[in-house]
């Protein structure tokens, strides 16, 4: 078990698990610069010293973090006098370095070319995000600027740092719309497209955010996904009064 958690990429698989466990090879490949063989590689390996199990779910192979051989290792070398220093300890590093992240999940009847173009293309996009349309080239390192015709300029600007259509957009936020969402300065949104039958499991994930990060600068995803998800499957617009705050 310790050489299977000696490798970091192992160890991220074991993370991606604990953030949303039950993901498939193509869900966990997408976070990673390799093969799927690859990563199935060490996803053989995780298996094999029991951290990691895998369960076939129709045609899905699902697999699912084992956090008992850990547990296992903490009850030998952790004893009950030491446990609450250990745990308070290891609690206030968490808190020191792991900014906070949001994860939206999301099911549309859709086609991964057609998600894509409806997360890239400025019109469509305008439909479903308090009419703001994107505006990049979408080649990686390419700036990118959501801009709104009634604002005096761009709401949001970053930068496309991977752009794999159309399974993954990874993309770093600047927020400009507020003095307040300005401050929190740069967090990251990455788009992941997985076909499930004739759908698409979409997952955004919006991380390097503060523990003090204003709501303001990730509370609308629900809107906008929601919006997304009625757009392309009705071809009708959200019309809830908070899709149309901005609007």
């Amino acid at each position: 078990m310790f050489r299977a958690l000696a490798d970091p990429t192992r160890r991220a698989l074991l993370d991606a698990l604990f953030e949303r466990d039950g993901q498939t090879l193509v869900a966990l490949t997408a976070r990673h610069d390799m093969t799927r063989i690859a990563v199935a590689k060490h996803l053989r390996l995780l298996e094999e010293a029991g951290l990691v199990v895998s369960r076939r779910r129709g045609r899905e192979k699902l697999h699912f973090l084992n956090t008992v051989p850990i547990r296992l290792i903490h009850d030998r070398w952790v004893s009950k006098y030491t446990e609450p220093w250990a745990a308070g300890l290891a609690g206030l590093k968490r808190e020191l370095e792991h900014p906070m992240e949001k994860i939206f999940d999301i099911y549309i009847r859709t086609t991964p070319e057609r998600l894509w173009e409806a997360i890239t293309d400025p019109a469509i996009r305008a439909k479903y995000h308090f009419g703001a349309g994107v505006e990049s080239d979408w080649t990686p390192g390419s700036p990118y600027a959501l801009m709104h015709p009634g604002a005096d300029g761009p709401l949001v600007e970053g930068e496309n740092l991977i752009v794999d259509r159309p399974r993954r957009l990874v993309q770093t936020m600047h927020i400009l719309w507020s003095e307040e969402a300005e401050r929190e300065g740069t967090s990251r949104v990455t788009w992941e497209i997985e076909p499930v039958g004739d759908s698409c499991r979409l997952t955004v994930i919006h991380d390097q955010l503060s523990e003090s990060a204003p709501s303001e600068v990730y509370g609308g995803w629900p809107m906008i996904l929601s919006g997304l998800k009625t757009w392309l499957e009705t071809g009708q617009t959200l019309t809830t009064p908070g899709s149309l705050m901005y609007g």
